[in-house]
């Protein structure tokens, strides 16, 4: 590319640095890379913010089980290979959509070489590492830890004393719980100078088993006073580690995938072999943490797009939740299906249960074989799937691929290889056997599966679950467990991918107990995210609009589940927590009154009104990302030209709330759903104030 890359030498304190600094189209700068004839490469800024970067924090950590750190500590930084690894060489290319630099490394003593791929997507603010680690040497090395991304920030000890870290804790019924903590609270003032050595300890989060979103979310954001900020990502569905520490001359933040210590993993690359990082990406702004989370909602757009995982976002409904509850047969599908097509659904979703007669009691083990049951359906499913296509809707089914009940024939019709192992013996969790993806047989039973109820019934929407953790993963090689676990996750996205190559017109909902497998190693290649299992709709508002700051809003699959047993405001409340992103719709809607009906019908075409304008829109919180237990709610998402707040008040007692919103000459209005009158409300040039009656209820707020 002409004049993309500017880069000279010069004398700095430890020898001949040289920086990499680089642009595109003479103007945009993009980032700037250091390095020096005694120093590995680095992280010296990226474009969109002063945050992140400084010369000397090696861009690639690299641990073995012959080499760990040059220097003790606790923390993922000053590994020995990292330390040592040297620049040989970059490339750059302009791949159209993003620019894509890849710097070469190699560490002359253990033989490794680290080619390290840099993309940023045009017009972004946004930035995704990987690296691909090959052994150059005439001996096996093995591997134990290694950073997709280190880098440092700050200049000093003083540069922490005003930074914030941002964290989500997260699981089952109460995911994207966010807390921001002063890092001095974590990493505390050491007088390092003092001692004349970088500090020894470090903060950090961690994943564990499969469910990489069961604990914390693989994210978490850093945050100066003066608005300059980092968001960040790790993409994978299995074991990650973030790892914070400081330094005499600042901190450092080290974003992995699988570790020894934490995940037990390791991989062994005999001569010429090489390893594959998991990805990671980055944001950056000087307008503070939510404008870096705005850059990554931009980047997590154009990776779908690469991997050809948009749709023409149905509305779905889905009969499980609050509903038939893993119970369905013909008599009770058939008035929700009418009853779904008569408010507006686009595709229905048969759940859980459809595989397993009755009379069996607890279907749980016996899943697998993936056939219909012929006691639930006495005249065969495609009575009910005829029905949902004759009403101009498209069907879609429930599996959990990668399971197999201990009761299931195909436990011991495939082969012993095919499912995860420990010391020997197979992998068993609440009475299910673990599938490997690596496996040509595991992939081959369930290509079986699909395609034949594609090719029989029509279905073009796969509700696809994961409701087991199987623990550290599969070892009957001499790779660690851990590394068994992330080469069936990566081979589990391949086959997803492969189903959408075969099947383009099939859309993809990643679930996993609600939002347990979260993460953009399974969105980037799948069209909607169940956001919860929550069934308490006053307890949905915070997971909802707390989402779109790790999933993109036409991903967020926000259940509502309007019921006869509700009042006017509480079913307005709960079909705007499924509006705050892609509404997704449960509930049994043939015993709902005339007006809930009504409210229903007019909550789907509202979501058809603006789906697009949700593909286009950028999440943010006036009153901040929400707390657990917080009254009062609020999401905002623009696309620049149209603003709508989803505003929920939880509150018993009537009052009064304020949302301080720059607003300028822009219009409001309000959006109660069905005949719910307006709250009252006051606008000035710096907030909106409502006033909101007592209980639970929930407006719309639109600006322009």
């Amino acid at each position: 590319m002409d004049n993309a890359i500017l880069w000279e030498p010069f004398r700095g304190k430890a020898g001949i640095i040289s920086e990499l600094i680089v642009e595109k189209d003479h103007t945009d700068f993009i980032a700037a890379l250091a390095w020096g004839d005694d120093a590995p490469v680095c992280v010296r800024q990226l474009a969109g913010s002063h945050f992140a970067g400084r010369r000397g924090v090696a861009l690639v950590q690299i641990f073995t089980a012959e080499e760990q750190r040059g220097r003790t500590s606790q923390a993922y930084v000053r590994s020995a290979i990292g330390d040592r690894l040297r620049y040989t060489g970059h490339e750059i290319a302009d791949d159209g959509d993003a620019l894509v630099l890849t710097v070469n490394q190699v560490d002359p003593q253990s033989g490794l070489q680290v080619s390290t791929a840099v993309s940023r997507p045009d017009g972004v603010n946004a930035y995704r590492f990987q690296s691909v680690l090959t052994n150059a040497s005439d001996c096996a090395v093995t591997l134990t830890a290694i950073s997709s991304l280190t880098v440092g920030f700050g200049q000093d000890e003083a540069d922490l004393e005003d930074v914030v870290v941002g964290i989500a804790r997260s699981e089952w019924l109460a995911e994207n719980r966010w807390e921001h903590l002063p890092v001095r609270l974590v990493l505390p003032e050491l007088s390092l100078g003092l001692h004349g050595q970088d500090g020894r300890g470090h903060f950090g989060l961690t994943s564990h088993g499969a469910w990489s979103s069961g604990e914390y979310l693989p994210a978490g954001t850093l945050e100066r006073n003066d608005g300059q900020a980092m968001a960040w990502q790790i993409e994978t569905s299995v074991g990650w580690h973030w790892d914070l520490a400081q330094m005499r001359d600042g901190g450092v933040l080290s974003l992995m995938g699988p570790t020894d210590l934490e995940h037990q993993f390791a991989v062994t690359l005999e001569p010429g072999d090489a390893f594959t990082t998991v990805p990671v990406a980055v944001g950056v702004a000087n307008a503070g943490a939510e404008s870096a989370v705005a850059e990554l909602t931009q980047y997590r757009r154009w990776l779908r797009r690469r991997h050809g995982a948009v749709d023409d976002m149905p509305l779905v409904y889905n009969d499980f939740m609050n509903t038939l509850m893993g119970q369905p047969s013909t008599e009770a599908l058939l008035p929700l299906v009418r009853a779904a097509a008569a408010v507006g659904a686009e595709c229905f979703c048969i759940d859980a249960g459809w595989y397993a007669d009755p009379a069996s009691g607890d279907w749980w083990a016996s899943v697998g074989e993936w056939s219909e049951s012929s006691e639930r359906f006495t005249d065969g499913l495609g009575e009910v799937i005829a029905e949902i296509h004759s009403l101009g809707m498209r069907s879609g089914i429930w599996l959990e691929p990668e399971v197999i009940g201990v009761h299931s024939p195909v436990a011991r019709s495939l082969p012993e290889s095919a499912f995860f192992h420990r010391f020997g013996k197979r992998v068993r969790e609440h009475d299910r056997f673990h599938l490997d993806f690596r496996h040509p047989a595991a992939r081959q039973h369930l290509d079986r599966v699909v395609d034949r109820l594609i090719a029989v019934y029509g279905i073009s929407y796969f509700k696809l679950d994961y409701n087991i953790n199987p623990g550290a993963g599969t070892s009957d090689s001499d790779a660690g467990a851990g590394a068994g676990l992330l080469g069936h996750a990566r081979a589990y996205a391949d086959w997803i991918g492969d189903l959408r190559k075969r099947h383009p017109e099939v859309s993809i909902e990643n679930c996993s107990s609600g939002a347990m497998r979260a993460d953009y190693s399974l969105l980037a290649v799948t069209q909607l995210q169940s956001t919860s299992d929550q069934q308490d709709f006053t307890l949905y508002p915070p997971v909802a609009a707390s989402a779109p700051a790790t999933i993109v809003p036409e991903q967020c699959g926000n259940w509502a589940y309007p019921s006869a047993a509700m009042n006017e405001e509480e079913i307005g409340f709960a079909l705007t927590t499924g509006l705050a992103g892609r509404l997704y719709l449960s509930g049994f809607l043939h015993e709902l009154s005339p007006a809930a009906r009504s409210a229903t019908a007019q909550a789907a075409a509202l979501y058809k009104s603006w789906r697009s304008w949700l593909a286009r829109s950028t999440p943010f919180w006036p009153l901040g990302l929400p707390g657990w237990d917080d009254d009062a709610i609020c999401l905002g998402l623009s696309d620049g030209e149209t603003t709508r707040l989803f505003v929920w008040d939880r509150s018993d007692a009537a009052r009064e709330i304020t949302l301080p919103i720059a607003l300028g000459h822009r219009s409001v209005s309000q959006l109660g759903l069905g005949s719910l009158p307006a709250w009252d409300a006051s606008v000035n040039s710096d907030a909106v104030v409502l006033r909101t009656p007592a209980g639970c209820t929930a407006r719309i707020l639109e600006l322009q």
